[in-house]
């Protein structure tokens, strides 16, 4: 791993760090997480956040610390990059106010809630090693448990609601990286080829 990339990953994480100090100071927590909670039930960055599990992967795979920090902030503020729709889904509505957020945390729930940073964890192993199946295991057993979970705690009007963008992200993810595995055995063929007629010869 190279030190620019640890000091880039440092200096992102402390601009950010910086950012929730300031608006922790100026009071104005309550008037942000009201902006950004209206903002996420736009369901345009329902699609976008499966997505970024392939710049996850991409950076895991090139072993970019500074990328994979880069990804996990966009992925953390892609809740309210669009704006606040102008009619609210209320089967979405109903499945963001759910009870899984609203009511105590009790310890079962945030043992839960670390399966997010385990499975992105496991996910940068596995393509940190290279092993891009495993990691093609870990993805597909992220979204499904995603897709479980809105079942379990939002009934079936939330799951139904998470469930079009979570299988789109899925295929796309899916599709793409067994691409670039087929491309890749594909380009080691002619080489392993090239090698065995050199021992032959």
């Amino acid at each position: 791993m190279k030190r620019t990339d640890v000091i880039l990953s440092a200096g992102t994480l402390a601009v950010v760090l910086l950012a929730v100090v300031v608006v922790a100071a100026t009071q104005a927590t309550d008037e942000f997480a009201a902006w950004a909670w209206a903002r996420h039930h736009n369901e345009l960055s329902w699609y976008i956040r499966v997505l970024f599990v392939l710049p996850f992967c991409y950076f895991a795979y090139k072993r970019s610390l500074w990328g994979i920090v880069l990804t996990v902030v966009a992925l953390s503020t892609s809740m309210f990059w669009f704006p606040a729709p102008e009619r609210v889904d209320p089967r979405a509505a109903e499945f963001l106010a759910g009870e899984y957020l609203t009511s105590g945390w009790l310890l079962w729930k945030v043992l839960l809630a670390l399966l997010v940073p385990i499975s992105f964890a496991a996910l940068a192993v596995a393509f940190w090693k290279r092993s891009l199946v495993w990691g093609l295991v870990v993805i597909n057993a992220m979204v499904l448990v995603k897709i479980v979970w809105s079942f379990y705690f939002g009934d079936e009007s939330g799951g139904l609601t998470l469930l079009p963008s979570a299988l789109a992200g899925l295929a796309v993810c899916d599709a793409v990286i067994l691409y670039v595995v087929r491309r890749m055995c594909k380009n080691s063929s002619p080489k392993l080829s090239r090698q065995a007629s050199q021992h032959d010869g």
